[in-house]
């Protein structure tokens, strides 16, 4: 296959760096973030995707080596920190493709055929993401770093996951950069027919528009959580907070669900939900909500509604440092409110994808919430992150998700 892009007008250099021994000590300890104010000598005149190459302060040994980004505070992403010797080429690269997709192998094995290939700096690759729709990969950059290195990963790409096409996805801040020769959306390998792109997720149908959808068309995340709900959902009613496409409906109504409930803001997203249930055969009646969720869960209770089965997953409340505090108070409030709307013996279930929010923490909130009522609940389940949504660093966790069940 040929896939020859010129992103760069020149070939990255190799920069020399030495850390103050904090940043040297994070680095030995495997994490991936050098800030800019733990580098205290670099090579004269960095550039974004040059190869830093990170010596030990005082046996001058190679500790790691990592992409320069001139854009972020995370000064030098790490790529590899070992005390084994690597050569950044095209071999390395599709080693660590082969490697993640490797780890992937076991879900594969399941009638699914959408995953995440590469999970950012838990695969090794900060900056970058990579999810795959049926024969679509759909590559998310988040980085300049990775512009000198993007052909031989592509080729990798198709390699590994015997894929027929690549589109590129750009964050906010690149596709803003006017100087970068990129388009997102882009059809950089393949042909795509349609932008809509139909795939299995365990059984069940969905779709993905892998040009102008969210992210890279869809959220892959909580896919073995969408499983187990619609494993509980078997003549159940069921309602489904913050439902976004509807994954969780979906599952819910193939699984003989007897009637679906979907809230979202978005009524473009409601469609999409629509959309996607039609795609599957089911039976039960599908109903949707459009409005704030709080408030529609409130308006709810006054109709004196109730289900056997509440989803209540947000949006990530706290982005920032500063938005802790509000978003525990949040998933409080969520937590009182979906109790309230589950029947008895009913089961809830409360996620979290704020990585600001410890999963701890997270279910300590869920815990004091539903104990501060005259109810009896047990937790039954807890779930943290897909098989291809590996963790490897304590920053790369975000999600987290309960189920409970109500005795009365």
């Amino acid at each position: 296959m040929t896939i020859e892009r010129r992103y760069i007008s020149e070939a990255p250099k190799n920069l020399a760096v030495k850390l103050n021994a904090k940043g040297e000590q994070s680095v030995v300890k495997g994490h991936p973030w050098v800030f800019s104010n733990s580098i205290v000598k670099i090579s004269d005149n960095p550039k974004t995707g040059d190869l830093a190459i990170i010596f030990s302060k005082n046996k001058n040994k190679v500790i790691g080596i990592g992409l320069y980004d001139a854009d972020s505070p995370i000064r030098i992403k790490l790529i590899h920190s070992s005390n084994i010797k690597a050569e950044i080429n095209a071999e390395f690269f599709d080693d660590k493709i082969k490697s993640a997709f490797k780890q992937r192998n076991r879900l594969l094995q399941t009638p699914t055929n959408s995953y995440r290939l590469l999970f950012g700096e838990n695969d090794g690759f900060p900056g970058l993401i990579v999810d795959v729709y049926n024969k679509v990969i759909v590559v998310k950059l988040y980085s300049r770093i990775w512009l000198p290195y993007l052909n031989n990963i592509f080729r990798s790409l198709l390699e590994t996951s015997k894929a027929k096409t690549i589109v590129l996805r750009l964050s906010r801040s690149l596709q803003d950069n006017d100087n970068l020769k990129l388009v997102d959306g882009e059809v950089i390998y393949g042909d795509l027919e349609n932008e809509v792109v139909y795939f299995i997720e365990h059984g069940v149908n969905f779709s993905a528009n892998v040009i102008k959808g969210h992210k890279t068309g869809y959220f892959l995340d909580h896919r073995e959580n969408r499983r187990r709900v619609g494993k509980l959902s078997k003549g159940k009613v069921v309602l489904d907070v913050f439902s976004y496409a509807g994954g969780f409906s979906v599952h819910a109504l193939a699984n003989e669900a007897r009637e679906v409930t979907s809230v979202d803001i978005s009524k473009q997203a409601l469609n999409l939900a629509r959309e996607n249930a039609r795609l599957n055969d089911f039976t039960g009646v599908h109903k949707t909500i459009s409005g704030d969720a709080f408030k529609v869960l409130e308006n709810l209770l006054e109709q004196g509604k109730s289900y056997d089965l509440v989803v209540i997953d947000p949006p990530s409340f706290a982005k920032q440092k500063s938005e802790i505090e509000l978003a525990k108070k949040k998933y409080l409030q969520l937590a009182l409110l979906g109790e309230r709307l589950t029947d008895k013996n009913g089961i809830l279930v409360l996620a979290s994808c704020s990585s600001r929010i410890t999963a701890q923490a997270f279910f300590d909130i869920n815990h004091q919430a539903l104990k501060s009522i005259n109810r009896k609940f047990k937790r039954i389940d807890k779930t943290l992150h897909d098989i291809d949504h590996p963790v490897t660093f304590p920053e790369g966790a975000y999600l987290k998700c309960g189920y409970y069940k109500f005795d009365t």
